[in-house]
């Protein structure tokens, strides 16, 4: 359509990045619940920016490639499936941590390197198209639909942006180039993230589904399927997915295939030729399931518009429902859920009057659930409907067409937000009876449906912009809870939130830095979801104080209409463009503001005094910024433990504080008239100074009604007379006036010289801050009876708040209780500020005011919650909520009174034993399930002695009489509840979940002996999750996660629970347990103690390095880290127990990471290992004629070493003839390479032909042809051996000398034999010739032999001699006739030399007088002067190998090492320690102690044992090779034959 598009320029250079765009995808997945696996297939459409797109990476997880094609060709390509490498290698240890954490770390990186490279085929070519083809305008009408589709409906966006929206979306040009399509068939056998399902295993009685787990998160969606699993990624989608109909064909065992051929898929369990697979049958078919269960429909739920949904033609016993999604989005917010789903339509709820009001839109909210659960999905999703309404009117329209909640089990996270799409976790569920989880479960969901417009809609462009996503979409969620709630409940919870931020943001990272480290610590994204919302907050305020027009309300739909135009580039946003939109909006500069609480860290700390000048009838002020003299250091807490060592590993810094926060704060000054007068300073330096003037000329404002009535009395007025000049403000806590409650209550009054100063200050109070425009700590120097007149006279609900927090931090006082008595008895006040009152009354109970505090806090509940002058308690009813939170918080008051010595008094623990067994539920709607929790927590917390002066207890009452009696009754409560809860299950399992905690705090306080096998029982996986978690912290709590066999129990509780959740939680609570050792916390009771005659317990004091080292461990993370690994770090049982975690197959891979990291916390790296061998086996040799020998394994296992029979000793070397120094292989003579596998006609002629190979056996061929010098030994078919006559060897360049006992060093002895033995199934990595004396225990290791560049060739060696060679008793039994070798003259009779030996094959390699290096080249050599000459001459060491066959583990040898000899000691199997580097050090499994010597031998008990064994090698895994040799960091020596 000509028009629509502009005439494109010149073309735009190739942007950076992968090269090509997303255009649009389409995924096919059939999921079988029985095999709990996925067969899918996708096409995915490309668009290609740039004609030199070569190579296309894909993202792909845990999946088997079937089929991958580029426009339906073939492609080379690469996968490199990350999940492979979390198998560990058997052999290793927590230990080598570091090994495995090197390997696996690619996996856990960014996704944006995709695990498949595809080469893009020749034949497919990328052309340029016309702009204006039918093609293009295709493509170009289907991106910009996107942005249009709903365009007409969203009363947001004007009509007149179409054409923007429309050239919005040709700008990039994406569709210059013809698009791709990837085709991609594959399969996944076996989930570890991804997919979770639920109900499968046996004895699971919850109802069986699936669902996708960790969405939202990177690299989540490529465990489903391939894709472009980057957030940036955003294209249309169109999901197929097909699964069985009812939850009865689910779990049906699979019909017969009739001729092989039917709809069903090859994995269903039957094989192509109509057999049954028996295991997977066996595996599935026992779940038990009524008919009635059978017969639900399976409900598939995904991220998009619901298009089709049919019955297989073929199998009615599946469908395939289809959905489409038209909104550009990201592959990690595709999600669904299979299962037997419960509807629930949840805009039922809206009014018929905003039905009409907002029109088309209206959208419809859908709720799912399991089966049974209907009704409390009606009672908690309650309020969505208004919310989607509100923000719609606020923000503008949904950017779905409707949104879709689903309920699950062991979601990890309370909610998964995708597109249109939320899943949420049944925990979040109740019933319409229980009133305590409303408040945070909206807020939840609420957010979840906020995320949708930014989150999901709208995405961070970079990790360290999520602040931005996270406070908006909490921004709003405040902004419906307070319309929702009212304004007094927003305010106070923002108040409560403020002075979380400040106690919280010390010495951690700035907002910005916050967004890269989200992943280290749940608690990185707790602390960013509480200080990103009020960041805004006060940014909203100040923009209004600069516009009452301009807020963020505006600038958030300002950010939401440019995503729909398109202004914003893929729907990602970062710092700079939402400051930019800011500024914009706001006309202001708002740089300084962004640098302090986005960039930086920290908050703002306000010393304020005030000093009031008659003179010049003005208040002076001086204002400080004293947060720099803040204690620069805090104690870690078990709870952030973890956290803290993450960001210190990963040297993360702490955010820079502003030493000057700058700003405006509005100061409200109440005169004495009572008029507020408002000033607004400019806070720009450290120390700020200014007058602010007085206009209150009137007389003073009487404080209290009572105040006013005596006034009048006094002057003989009536107090009801309205004409009076006294001004009396409107008073709250006003409340208990009359002389008979004054005495009923035992209230006090200001004291008449009190009233007097009060009534010469000039003012009432004075408010800082008054417009909540900082999150600060305020510190202003005011009078105690100013804050009365705030509490009492300002209705705003932080200034209440902030009255009570001063009375809290003061002394207690009569007085002081009395204004918090009326405080909690007026009902006009918030009830925040009722239930802090009631919590700053404990402070005044003390003995030496006669317990006041605690009379008021009785007499309130008495008045509130009994009968009439009774303490007998009236029936429950909880319809008044704020009666019901004033119910719940006096006890929890009452619970915190102690005397001096610590104790509870006698009269508080009788109120809960009381409240308790008189306790009546039966005529209340509601569930008290929660509240006789709380009375059931108070009750334990007054049984606990706090020592509050010294933490020495002078009581010496006797315990034996009342107070037991009272433990008792105490015990018998808590006990009789919990076992109620047995029988009738309540809300999530509190009561017992209450009595765990109690018996922990009584176990953990000494009130009772300890009872850990009651605790214990709760961890059984039969039991509620709830429950389960309970227990395990109880557990860890009490310090038991120092118990070996607790601490294995944990550990195989978190490799083997199926629950993600439960994983999650588990790894959560170890980080505790570790925290707690390694700040101190854990540590026994009674090791600092000493118990003495008389029954008194003396306590040593600790010296003072002992109380520094705890105090450095309680505050630095090194330190603390340090004790850890010096009090656990050397238990075996917790190296394996967690070893065992990491090698769980069905831990995810983030838990593996997390793992990893504890033992990188816990164990220092170590970089060897435990290798074990196996016993050898005896050889027997069989004859076969014409001179062949064939060598076998027998069944004989040899557990004693053999003795090296030496040949007789040679004639010595012609004098005349010298020894040249070593010298290297002649050019003529080219080494056996990897690269020259094949021999010349020469060479061929020196190894004699072998016959065809035999299993598990080698044979010998003895040549006695003219060409060989010497006879080859060549096992078949495991590896070749030749070993030839070469010239007389000279002295080694570093001669290797012999230490003994009895004499000095000695040079070694030409002739030595050397053993080489080749063992089973392994390749020899390094072996070489030992050399010492026969009384030698030690051998010195030379430096590596250097070669001389172009050394000259040696001298012709003498003809050899031929002379008989019997076999040794015990080696063949009867030797073969005409068995003989050739003996050659010296010193070369040690090179060839052949026999037969102790049942053993002794190749003597080598002669001693070249240290085991010139003369050892019979291995893959080619000639004389070739093969390993030069490899062994670098090295510089001998290497004997003794054992059997499995000693390839001898990798890592390296040029310059030591020898090594790896020798099978007397046992089932050895053990040996391998370092990595070539030196081996370790013992043997039976025998003495074996340690290294100097020279790279071994020693037994501290004696050298050099035992020499030949073997013959067995097959190798490989055929029709010839030995090759490959030199690398290590010498490792491929054992193949032809």
């Amino acid at each position: 359509m000509p028009g629509l598009v502009e005439t494109p320029g010149p073309p735009p250079p190739p942007p950076a990045g992968p090269g090509f765009s997303v255009h649009s995808q389409k995924v096919e997945l059939d999921v079988d619940f029985r095999t709990q696996r996925l067969k899918g297939k996708t096409d995915i459409t490309i668009q290609p920016h740039s004609k030199e797109l070569k190579t296309i990476k894909l993202n792909c997880r845990q999946c088997v490639l079937k089929r991958l094609n580029v426009e339906g060709k073939g492609p080379p390509l690469t996968y490199d499936d990350p999940y492979g490498l979390l198998k560990v290698p058997e052999a290793f240890t927590a230990l080598q941590h570091h090994i495995v954490h090197q390997k696996v770390e690619p996996a856990l990186g960014d996704a944006a390197d995709g695990e498949i490279s595809i080469t893009l085929p020749k034949s497919v070519r990328i052309e340029e198209q016309d702009p204006f083809s039918t093609a293009a305008q295709r493509l170009l009408l289907a991106k910009s639909s996107v942005g249009s589709k709903r365009q007409t409906e969203d009363t947001a966006i004007p009509t007149a942006e179409t054409a923007t929206i429309l050239k919005t979306a040709g700008a990039g040009d994406d569709a210059r180039f013809t698009p791709i399509k990837i085709h991609v068939e594959f399969e996944i056998l076996e989930f570890r993230d991804g997919l979770h399902f639920v109900g499968m295993e046996d004895g699971d009685t919850r109802y069986p589904h699936v669902y996708t787990r960790d969405t939202g998160s990177p690299r989540a969606a490529s465990c489903i399927f391939p894709c472009v699993d980057d957030p940036m990624a955003r294209c249309s989608w169109e999901i197929s997915i097909r699964c069985p109909r009812t939850l009865g064909d689910a779990f049906e065992e699979p019909k017969p295939l009739t001729n092989g051929v039917n709809g069903h898929p090859k994995t269903n369990g039957i094989l192509t030729n109509g057999v049954h697979n028996d295991s997977i049958d066996k595996e599935y078919s026992g779940l038990p399931l009524t008919e009635q269960d059978k017969a639900l429909e399976l409900t598939v739920i995904c991220s998009g518009d619901l298009t089709d949904e049919i019955i297989d033609p073929q199998d009615d016993t599946r469908k395939t429902v289809s959905f489409s999604c038209a909104t550009e989005i990201a592959p990690c917010h595709i999600g669904f859920a299979i299962g037997p789903f419960e509807h629930v339509d949840l805009s039922e709820f809206r009014d018929v009057d905003e039905d009409d009001k907002l029109g088309s839109n209206a959208f419809r909210v859908h709720g799912f659930c399991l089966p049974g659960r209907a009704d409390e999905v009606r009672n908690t999703c309650f309020p969505l409907t208004r919310a989607i309404d509100f923000f719609t009117m606020q923000y503008g329209a949904f950017p779905f067409t409707s949104y879709k909640l689903c309920f699950v089990d062991d979601l990890v996270t309370d909610v998964a937000d995708t597109a249109g799409f939320t899943l949420c976790s049944n925990r979040l569920l109740f019933p319409e009876d229980v009133l305590d989880p409303i408040d945070p479960v909206t807020r939840t969901l609420t957010h979840a449906l906020a995320s949708q417009w930014i989150g999901v809609n709208i995405i961070a462009k970079e990790p360290s912009d999520t602040w931005a996503i996270v406070g908006i979409a909490y921004y709003m969620t405040d902004q419906f809870l307070r319309k929702l709630s009212g304004n007094n409940e927003f305010r106070y919870k923002q108040k409560l939130a403020a002075d979380e931020v400040y106690e919280q943001d010390l010495l951690r990272p700035s907002l910005y830095s916050l967004g890269s480290i989200l992943h280290l610590d749940p608690g990185e994204i707790d602390f960013m979801a509480l200080k990103a919302p009020l960041v805004l907050f006060i940014l909203d305020k100040r923009l209004t104080k600069a516009s009452s027009t301009i807020g963020m309300a505006r600038i958030i739909t300002r950010i939401f209409i440019n995503a729909k135009t398109g202004d914003i580039e893929n729907g990602a946003i970062d710092t700079a463009y939402f400051i930019k939109i800011c500024e914009r909006i706001g006309h202001l500069k708002l740089e300084s503001f962004f640098q302090q609480w986005v960039y930086g860290a920290g908050c703002p700390h306000f010393s304020v005094t005030q000093r009031f000048n008659k003179k010049k009838l003005v208040v002076e002020m001086l204002i400080k910024q004293v947060q720099n003299d803040r204690l620069q250091t805090r104690e870690i807490r078990p709870e952030s433990f973890h956290r803290e060592v993450e960001e210190d590993d990963k040297h993360i810094y702490v955010g820079q504080v502003a030493p000057v926060f700058t700003g405006p704060m509005t100061i409200r000054i109440h005169e004495a008239d009572g008029t507020p007068y408002e000033h607004i300073v400019e806070i720009k330096e450290a120390t700020t100074k200014f007058d602010i003037p007085y206009n209150t000329k009137y007389k003073r404002l009487k404080r209290s009604r009572r105040q006013k009535e005596r006034a009048a009395a006094a002057n003989g007025l009536n107090p009801n007379d309205e004409n009076q000049d006294d001004v009396l403000l409107y008073c709250l806590g006003d409340v208990l006036q009359t002389d008979e409650e004054i005495g009923e209550w035992r209230l006090t009054d200001w004291s008449k010289d009190d009233e007097d100063r009060m009534s010469q200050e000039s003012y009432e109070w004075i408010r800082m801050d008054a417009d909540f425009e900082w999150i600060c700590k305020m510190q202003l120097g005011m009078p105690p009876y100013m804050f009365v007149s705030q509490l009492q006279q300002d209705r705003d609900v932080v200034a209440q708040l902030e009255s009570i927090q001063y009375l809290n931090s003061q002394k207690g006082h009569p007085l002081i209780s009395t204004f918090l008595t009326r405080t909690l008895m007026d009902s006009r006040y918030f009830h925040g500020i009722r239930t802090s009152a009631a919590t700053a009354l404990a402070k005044c109970a003390r003995d030496e005011l006669d317990w006041i505090g605690l009379f008021h806090l009785e007499k309130v509940f008495q008045e509130s919650f009994c009968l009439p002058k009774s303490p007998m308690t009236r029936s429950n009813d909880f319809s008044d909520r704020t009666s019901y939170l004033i119910q719940c918080a006096i006890p929890k008051a009452i619970a915190d009174v102690r005397d001096n010595s610590g104790r509870s008094p006698m009269r508080a623990r009788r109120f809960f034993v009381d409240k308790l067994k008189f306790n009546d539920n039966s005529n209340n709607d509601f569930s008290d399930a929660h509240y006789v929790s709380i009375l059931l927590s108070c009750l334990a917390e007054t049984l606990i002695n706090r020592n509050l002066s010294n933490g020495l207890n002078y009581s010496f009452e006797d315990e034996d009489g009342e107070e037991e009696e009272f433990k008792r009754n105490a015990l018998n409560e808590i006990e009789r509840y919990r076992r109620i809860d047995e029988w009738i299950s309540s809300y999530h399992n509190i009561l017992s979940a209450t009595a765990i905690d109690c018996l922990q705090r009584l176990i953990q306080n000494k009130v009772i002996p300890p009872k850990v096998v009651d605790i214990l029982q709760y961890t059984h996986p039969s039991n509620a999750d709830v429950l389960r978690l309970k227990a395990f912290r109880a557990l860890v709590d009490l310090g038991m996660f120092r118990d070996t066999a607790i601490m294995k129990y944990v550990f195989f509780s978190l490799a083997t629970d199926t629950s993600p959740y439960m994983r999650s939680e588990m790894l959560r609570l170890v980080s505790i347990g570790l925290g707690k050792i390694a700040i101190g916390d854990a540590k026994t009771e009674g090791s600092e103690q000493q118990q003495v005659a008389g029954g008194l317990i003396i306590e040593q004091e600790a010296s003072t390095e002992l109380r520094a080292a705890d105090i450095a461990r309680k505050q630095n993370v090194s330190d603390a880290v340090a004790a850890l690994r010096k009090e656990v770090g050397d238990e075996e049982i917790l190296q394996k127990a967690i070893w065992n975690a990491v090698t769980s197959p069905i831990i995810s891979i983030s838990e593996f990471a997390h793992l990893l990291d504890l033992c990188r916390l816990l164990f220092v790296p170590v970089s060897r290992m435990v290798v074990k061998l196996r016993y050898p086996r005896y050889w027997k040799a069989q004859h076969e004629g014409n001179g062949k020998l064939r060598f076998h394994h027998s069944d004989r296992v040899r557990t004693t070493p053999i003795h090296v029979i030496h040949p007789p000793p040679q004639p010595p070397a012609p004098p005349q003839q010298p020894q040249p120094p070593i010298q290297a292989p002649p050019p003529s003579a080219p080494r056996a390479t990897p690269q020259q596998p094949s021999r010349t006609k020469q060479d061929s002629r020196r190894t004699s032909t072998m016959g065809p190979p035999r299993s598990r056996a080698h044979s010998i061929s003895l040549s006695t042809s003219p060409t060989a010098q010497s006879p080859s030994l060549q096992p078949t078919p495991a590896t070749a051996i030749t070993t030839a006559a070469a010239a007389s060897p000279p002295p080694p360049l570093h001669p290797t000398t012999t230490t003994s006992s009895s004499g000095p060093a000695q040079p070694p002895v030409p002739g030595r034999a050397t053993v080489l033995k080749i063992g089973k199934r392994h390749s020899l990595a390094a072996a070489a010739a030992a050399h010492s004396s026969p009384s030698s225990s030690h051998t010195s290791t030379p430096p590596p032999l250097v070669l001389p560049p172009h050394p000259p060739p040696p001298p012709p060696p003498p003809p050899p001699t031929t002379a008989d060679y019997a076999a040794a008793q015990g080696g063949l039994g009867q030797s073969p006739a005409g068995f003989r070798t050739f003996a050659m003259p010296a010193p070369e009779a040690a090179v060839g030399d052949f026999r037969v030996a102790a049942g053993a094959v002794d190749a003597n390699v080598g002669g001693g007088a070249v240290a085991g290096a010139a003369d050892f080249r019979v291995i893959g050599g080619d000639d004389a002067a070739g093969g390993m000459v030069e490899d062994f001459r670098s090295i510089g060491a001998s290497a004997r190998v003794d054992g059997d066959g499995d000693v390839a583990m001898v990798a890592g040898y390296e040029a310059g090492s030591p020898g090594i000899v790896v020798k099978a000691e007397r046992a089932s199997s050895a053990s040996r320690e391998w370092n990595g580097n070539g030196n081996g050090a370790g013992a043997g499994a039976g025998g003495g102690k074996r340690k290294r010597s100097a020279n790279g031998g071994e020693a037994v008990d501290g004696k050298e044992k050099n035992i020499k064994k030949s073997r013959t090698p067995e097959k190798s895994k490989h055929s029709g090779e010839k030995p090759q040799l490959e030199k690398k960091k290590s010498f490792k020596l491929k054992l193949s034959s032809k």
